[in-house]
């Protein structure tokens, strides 16, 4: 179990809720993924769509925390905005804080989400800050009051894994609020890897939702974790440069 701000979780999954087919596939997704907050962009949900056809009917709230997002916000003042629209319109002070610096690598932008950060957590918001793997900004952030730190793996749906372990070892000494991967995992050996190294948790999207079995993928997301933080609680053994038997060398039979 572990807690962001005043909220408990044990699940160490976040998902996401675009790009799957179908609500009914997000929906089996989440649930063979044990996951118990998902991520949603505001702007995709709509009160007033027929029923079957509105997103929420398919998270299931009493289980599942909602952490709305701020994506395709490019400037401080967009990403301000969309989080106050999103508290009136969901009920929560919880979000996932995005600004966007580049549309093509969908890098954030650092200065922005800074800026934004700042007025988002004296309004009394939770801010989880999707930023790069910068140990200098993941610790300013933490500093004034974001309740997590979210640095990247790489970029946004690549599913290329971890691309600098070096950087995220030195964000996770640091941190004094939790570390959770977000973006560029492709599959569970990523994850696993990422809970091995300590991050609280691991955000993804794409890896489940553009797999050619999204339910299958997200059960093996969830045991990829599981496997992960195992790992990491258990100790790994230390790296050698040469053998070591197994088997004791005394007692040998010889001729």
């Amino acid at each position: 179990m572990y807690r962001i701000a005043d909220r408990d979780f044990t699940s160490r999954l976040i998902l996401g809720t675009g790009k799957y087919p179908d609500f009914a596939t997000m929906q089996a997704c989440h649930l063979a993924s044990g996951t118990e907050m998902v991520t949603l962009a505001i702007r995709r949900v709509d009160l007033r769509a027929p029923s079957g056809q509105n997103i929420m009917e398919f998270i299931d709230r009493t289980k599942i925390h909602v952490l709305p997002n701020t994506a395709g916000c490019y400037t401080p003042e967009d990403a301000v905005l969309t989080a106050q629209l999103s508290r009136e319109l969901l009920g929560t002070n919880w979000i996932k804080l995005e600004v966007i610096g580049d549309p093509d690598t969908l890098f954030p932008c650092a200065e922005g989400t800074l800026e934004a950060a700042r007025i988002l957590v004296k309004e009394g918001f939770v801010v989880l800050p999707y930023v790069s793997d910068d140990p200098v900004l993941c610790k300013r952030l933490a500093e004034i009051g974001c309740a997590a730190v979210m640095p990247l793996a790489a970029p946004i749906g690549s599913g290329l894994g971890i691309r600098n372990p070096y950087n995220l070892r030195i964000i996770l000494e640091q941190a004094k609020v939790p570390v959770i991967v977000d973006a560029g995992v492709g599959t569970a050996s990523d994850v696993a890897i990422a809970l091995e190294m300590g991050v609280e948790a691991v955000l993804l999207n794409t890896a489940v939702a553009a797999a050619t079995d999204p339910v299958k993928m997200a059960t093996a997301m969830r045991l990829g974790v599981e496997a992960g933080r195992l790992a990491l609680e258990a100790g790994r053994m230390p790296k050698r440069l040469y053998a070591s038997a197994s088997s004791p060398l005394d007692g040998l039979i010889h001729r």
